[in-house]
């Protein structure tokens, strides 16, 4: 049978998309690249906010109007949440939750889909798409307690679980056989790893010792999760000097109507230290604008706490109210036109953040691991995960080359100069 997955959301998404790619491949079946070449197009949801939603809603309804013989499945996050409501689309034959997603081939075979649905023509491709082969992605870890007033996760992944470091370990090895040059480790909340006695220090001190992965990067961590300890790992320069940390906001009354465990303080302490001992990291961040009671003067505080921290990227999210969060039922909920001036403003933050942390490093010659090539550019990341373009007659993906960083480019990186 021909399968196209299509993936929403986070980087553990991504990784559990990697595995069940996986199980179909094993199972004998081909992937394919689009839904209108498919005998079945499974979608993996995200529900983090009203705009995933939609846009889950609108890629399954266009799969069904690009070719309305093929099987549709929700699986995800969406379909933990609300089933209901995606079942209701035309053309979806099985909505699964992430309880049951990695059990999505067994299901599909019970269902009888995959023995008596026709075959459609259409090219097969690998199961990993060309910035896979050169990044895997690895679920370590699943499941959040932490309930912050807004946040859904815990709703649809709440159960706090790690994999065994045997198999992560293994995982690692079988990716390194296979060509990959670097592995993300991701999760819901991977600064909470243990499996027994073996923490996320463990767990990253046995995989330096034990694979011979090129490069390793975090998805992300909590300000609390962080210490010296942990941070001298990265003497070793197959840790990618690269952060995740979520802030939310940059306002103390707000953290706490957010229920953060931190404060401001805190996480400032945190980068400080990051940066005393991992010169030239990436700190990248999340924001939310227009949560419920934010003033101007709390946006203002925040606004201008971001810009004094200088984070290499913000991922900007006006405030989205989920059903069955403590958020949405709170009084003085800011309104649309104020989400979307402040989210705009916060953007344009971003994007001049991003610039000047980028604008550092011209000049010097910096590794990065190209990825493909589109339009005739290649595209790569450095290990501080500075997006670089170039073009080149030779095939450069999947190889982890020294460029000349020359200019900004393409308004979310850097031009570079490839040096054979």
């Amino acid at each position: 049978m021909k399968i196209a997955l299509e993936t929403l959301g986070c980087k553990l998404n991504q990784a559990e998309t990697e595995l069940l790619s996986r199980q179909f491949l094993e199972a004998g079946h081909r992937l394919v690249s689009a839904a209108d070449t498919a005998d079945i197009y499974i979608l993996n949801t995200c529900t983090v906010t009203s705009i995933a939603d939609a846009k889950s809603r609108h890629l399954l309804r266009l799969a069904h109007r690009e070719n309305p013989d093929a099987v549709l499945v929700a699986a995800g996050c969406y379909a933990q949440r609300a089933p209901a409501e995606l079942a209701r689309i035309e053309g979806v034959g099985l909505v699964t939750g992430n309880d049951e997603k990695q059990a999505l081939l067994r299901l599909l075979e019970e269902s009888g889909y995959l023995e008596n649905h026709s075959s459609i023509p259409g090219d097969p491709v690998g199961y990993l798409h060309p910035e896979s082969k050169t990044r895997g992605f690895i679920k370590v870890q699943e499941g959040c307690n932490s309930f912050c007033s807004y946040c859904v996760v815990p709703l649809v992944r709440a159960e706090e679980k790690s994999l065994a470091a045997d198999q992560i370990v293994s995982e690692i090895n079988q990716r390194v056989a296979s060509g990959y040059k670097e592995v993300v480790l991701t999760g819901t909340k991977i600064g909470s790893y243990n499996d027994g006695s073996v923490s996320l220090r463990g767990l990253l001190e046995r995989i330096l010792h034990e694979t011979d992965i090129a490069r390793l990067r975090l998805s992300s961590l909590q300000p609390r999760e962080i210490t010296a300890e942990l941070i001298r790992l990265w003497r070793d320069e197959r840790l990618c000097p690269h952060f995740h940390l979520s802030l939310q906001s940059g306002c103390d009354t707000v953290l706490k109507r957010m229920g953060r465990r931190y404060t401001t303080g805190d996480y400032q302490r945190v980068l400080e230290l990051i940066r005393n001992l991992v010169p030239g990291a990436a700190i990248t961040t999340d924001i939310i604008t227009g949560f419920p009671g934010e003033t101007d003067a709390e946006f203002t505080e925040s606004y201008q706490l971001c810009r004094r921290l200088n984070f290499s990227r913000i991922h900007v999210f006006p405030f989205s109210p989920r059903n069955g969060t403590r958020a949405a039922r709170l009084p003085d909920q800011v309104s649309q036109t104020v989400k979307k001036l402040r989210s705009q403003q916060m953007l344009a933050l971003a994007k001049a953040s991003s610039q000047r942390f980028s604008q550092q490093f011209l000049g010097r010659v910096i590794p990065v691991l190209w990825e493909n090539q589109s339009d005739g550019l290649w595209s790569g990341l450095t290990g501080n995960y500075i997006r670089v373009y170039s073009e080149s007659n030779n095939g450069l993906a999947n190889q982890n080359l020294p460029v000349k960083l020359k200019k900004l480019y393409n308004g979310d990186g850097v031009w570079g100069e490839v040096l054979f």
